[in-house]
C-alpha cells in the first residue's frame, strides 16, 4: 500500500468524523431533537438499539437444537464472535428490551455469572465496543459527566417541551453545570453550548470500569469522584468548583459501567452501585447532595463468589436489584470448534492443524462440562446436544433434549475452559516444533500431560484421564479409520452413492414385493437378500429386524422425496452409517497390510503413496500423514 493510499484512508476517516461533529447552543440542539427524537435516548435504549439494529434472523426451533432449544431469534450483533450461547444472548437482549422501555430492568444491575473463561467479560466488552464505534452523544460542553443537554430545560417547562419534541426529559443538572448556568450564563440556559462527544473507554467518556478493590483499602471516590484538595484554598467546601467528578459512575454516565469480579468488593462499597441503578442518583463528594446518573451497570463474577454473597441474608436489598444471567461453558461440539478457529485466526498461530485436531480438543472440553445421565452415555449426550443423530441397532435414538437439561441444572458451570484447550494446542506445537504442525495424536498427549500436572481433585483428574485415554482414544480411531478408507477408496462419495442407489432399488422391490430390473440387461430379478444383508449387518440389523429396517428406509426417503428434498446416501443416518462401515470393511484388510508393512512390494507401495497423496489433499501435511498412519498401524489394526 502506497503513502497516497494511507493518506486517502486517513482523509476519508477524518471527513467522516468531522461530518459527525456538531457544535451549537441548547436552542440549536432542541431543533435537532425535534427532527430526530431518538437522539435523546437513555443509556439502555442506546445499547438495545445498537444490538437489534445490527439485524435479527428468525428460525423454527428444531428437534435437535442446543440444550433447551435454540431461541427463535438470532442476533447478528453477537454472531461471528460468540458461539454456543444463543440462550444467554437472548436473555441479555430481553434485559435491554425491558430496560429500554423503562421496565423494572431499567433500575436493576445486569449481572453475568459463570465459570472462568465462559465469555462474561467478552460479552460486556462487546457492548462497550458498540458505543465506541457507534454515533457520538450530544452533551453539555464542559460537563464532567457529559450529561444530556435537555437537563438544562427548567422543570416547569419540561411537559410543554416534551410534547413539542416527542421525548421524555429525565434527570437533573450536575452541581458543576448548575453553578456554571447561573454564574457564567446568568440563567440563560438556551445559550449554553452543546457539542457531540465520542464514547471512549480509554478516555473514560461514557464507559467506566471498576476493578475489584481490596476491602481494607476501599475508597468510594473510585465510584463517585472526590473533592480537589488543591482548590479548597481558593473556594469554600460547598463550592461546586472543588468537585472532581471522575469516578467510574460519573464517567459512565450515558453509557456503561462495568464492575469486574463485583462481589470481591465489600458490601458497603456496592451501595453506590445499587443507588445508581435503583434511584438513578449517586452521592456527590463532600456536601453537594445527590447527582443524577444514567448508566447501564454490567457486573460479572464467578459462581463461587455469587453463592457466597447470596448466602448472606443481609445482602437481600442488593440481591433484589440484580438480574442474574448464567453464562455457562458452551455445550455444543461444532460451536466449540468455531471458538477455537476464531481465536486461532485472531492470533499469530501459524502452524498447520491437521483434520480432527480441533474437534478432538473440543470433544474433551465439552465432555468435561457435561453431567452424567441414566438416559445415555456422555459421548451420546454430546452428539445429541450438537444436533447429531445417534443410531442404535439401526434406529435413531430418541432422547428429549429438554429432559436432559432439566436433569442437569448446573451443566456447563464446571469443566475444562477454552484457555486450557488452547494451551494444549500451544504445548503440542512446542513439543514438536520441528514439524511446525499439530495433530490429534500430539494434542491428546499434551492434554494427558496437562491433566496429570494440573491441580485437579483426584476424582476429577481420574475422570478426565478416562475421557482422554479411553473414550476419545476409541472415538478418534473410528474417525481415523474412516479417513484412511476415504483415502483408499477411489471416488469415495461416488461409490457410497452407488451402494446407496443399489440398496434402495433392492429394498424398494423387497418392500413392494416386486422385482428389480437390471439396468444393463433389463432382466427382472428377485431382490438380492445377500447384498442387503451385507450392508444391514454393519449396524447390527439381522434376522427379522431387517424387514422393519427396509420399510423404515423406504418410508423415510419417500416422505423426503415428496417434500422436494434431495436424496443421497447421507439422507437417512442409519443407512449412511451402514454404507460407510461397508466401505471401511471392504478395504480394512488392504489398509492393515499396506499400513503395517515394513517392506512393501511395488503394488503395495503404489497404493500407499496414492493413499498418502489423498490424505494430503484432504488437509494433512506430509508430517501428519506419517504420524497418523504410524498411529493407525500400532492401534487400529492390531493382530
Amino acid at each position: 500500500m502506497s503513502d497516497q493510499e494511507f493518506e486517502q484512508i486517513i482523509k476519508r476517516d477524518r471527513a467522516t468524523t468531522a461530518h459527525r461533529e456538531w457544535n451549537g447552543s441548547l436552542l440549536d440542539y432542541l431543533e435537532v431533537v425535534r427532527s430526530d427524537p431518538t437522539i435523546a435516548k437513555l443509556a439502555h435504549s442506546r445499547v438495545y438499539d445498537a444490538v437489534v439494529g445490527a439485524g435479527i434472523s428468525e428460525h423454527e426451533p428444531g428437534e435437535n437444537d442446543a440444550p433447551g432449544g435454540r431461541p427463535e431469534k438470532t442476533y447478528a450483533f453477537f454472531s461471528g464472535e460468540f458461539f454456543g450461547i444463543d440462550n444467554v444472548v437472548s436473555q441479555i437482549v430481553r434485559y435491554f428490551h425491558s430496560a429500554a422501555h423503562k421496565g423494572e430492568e431499567a433500575r436493576q444491575v445486569l449481572y453475568l455469572m459463570g465459570p472462568v473463561g465462559s465469555g462474561k467479560t467478552s460479552l460486556v466488552e462487546k457492548l462497550e465496543t458498540t458505543l465506541e464505534t457507534g454515533p457520538p452523544m450530544f452533551a453539555i460542553e464542559g460537563c464532567p459527566m457529559h450529561e444530556e443537554p435537555l437537563h438544562l430545560v427548567p422543570k416547569n417547562l419540561r411537559r410543554e417541551f416534551e410534547k413539542m419534541l416527542g421525548v421524555s426529559i429525565e434527570g437533573d443538572l450536575c452541581p458543576v453545570c448548575s453553578y456554571r448556568l447561573e454564574e457564567e450564563y446568568g440563567g440563560r440556559y438556551e445559550e449554553v453550548p452543546v457539542k457531540t462527544v465520542k464514547f471512549s473507554k480509554r478516555g473514560r467518556i461514557g464507559i467506566g470500569v471498576v476493578p475489584p478493590v481490596d476491602p481494607n483499602n476501599q475508597d468510594t471516590s473510585v465510584l463517585i469522584g472526590s473533592e480537589d484538595i488543591s482548590k479548597l484554598d481558593l473556594y469554600s467546601e460547598g463550592d461546586p468548583r472543588v468537585l472532581d467528578l471522575n469516578g467510574a459512575l460519573n464517567v459512565s454516565n450515558r453509557g456503561i459501567c462495568e464492575f469486574i469480579e463485583v462481589f470481591k468488593n465489600d458490601t458497603e462499597y456496592l451501595h453506590a452501585m445499587i443507588t445508581a441503578t435503583q434511584e438513578k442518583v449517586i452521592p456527590a463528594p463532600g456536601r453537594h447532595g445527590m447527582v443524577y446518573v444514567d448508566t447501564v451497570i454490567a457486573a460479572h463474577s464467578n459462581e463461587a463468589e455469587w453463592q457466597r454473597f447470596r448466602s448472606d441474608h443481609t445482602n437481600e436489598a442488593i440481591l433484589d436489584r440484580i438480574v442474574v444471567i448464567k453464562v455457562p461453558y458452551n455445550l455444543q461440539l461444532s460451536q466449540e470448534v468455531k471458538i477455537y478457529q476464531k481465536i486461532i485466526q485472531n492470533s499469530d498461530f501459524r502452524a498447520h492443524v491437521a483434520p480432527h485436531t480441533l474437534e478432538l480438543v473440543a470433544m474433551f472440553a465439552v465432555l468435561s462440562r457435561l453431567e452424567p445421565t441414566a438416559k445415555c452415555d456422555l459421548l451420546t449426550k454430546l452428539k445429541i446436544y450438537d444436533g447429531e443423530e445417534v443410531v442404535e441397532k439401526g434406529r435413531t435414538k430418541k432422547i428429549d433434549i429438554t429432559e436432559l437439561k432439566e436433569d442437569a441444572k448446573r451443566e456447563g458451570m464446571d469443566g475444562i475452559s477454552t484457555r486450557f484447550s488452547l494451551k494444549a494446542l500451544d504445548n503440542a506445537l512446542s513439543d514438536h516444533v520441528e514439524a511446525r504442525c499439530t495433530n490429534p495424536i500430539t494434542v491428546r498427549e499434551a492434554l494427558v500431560s496437562m491433566v496429570k500436572e494440573a491441580d485437579f481433585p483426584d476424582d476429577i483428574r481420574k475422570q478426565y484421564l478416562e475421557l482422554l485415554q479411553n473414550t476419545l482414544h476409541k472415538e478418534y480411531l473410528e474417525l481415523l479409520e474412516k479417513e484412511i478408507t476415504k483415502a483408499f477408496v477411489y471416488s469415495y462419495s461416488e461409490q457410497a452413492e452407488s451402494l446407496f442407489q443399489n440398496y434402495l432399488d433392492h429394498a424398494e422391490a423387497f418392500v413392494n414385493k416386486a422385482k428389480v430390473r437390471d439396468s444393463n440387461t433389463s432382466e427382472e430379478l428377485e431382490p438380492d437378500e445377500g447384498f442387503m444383508k451385507s450392508i444391514e449387518e454393519q449396524i447390527a440389523i439381522i434376522g427379522s429386524a431387517a424387514e422393519g429396517f427396509r420399510q423404515d428406509v423406504i418410508s423415510y426417503l419417500w416422505t423426503n422425496s415428496r417434500r422436494g428434498n434431495t436424496i443421497s446416501y447421507s439422507s437417512y443416518e442409519p443407512l449412511r452409517q451402514a454404507i460407510e462401515k461397508k466401505l471401511m470393511a471392504s478395504v480394512r484388510e488392504l489398509s492393515r497390510i499396506v499400513t503395517r508393512a515394513t517392506t512393501r512390494d511395488e503394488e503395495q507401495n503404489d497404493k500407499y503413496d496414492a493413499m498418502a497423496t489423498n490424505l494430503m489433499e484432504n488437509g494433512y501435511c506430509e508430517h501428519c500423514v506419517d504420524t497418523v498412519l504410524k498411529y493407525a498401524a500400532n492401534n487400529l489394526w492390531k493382530d
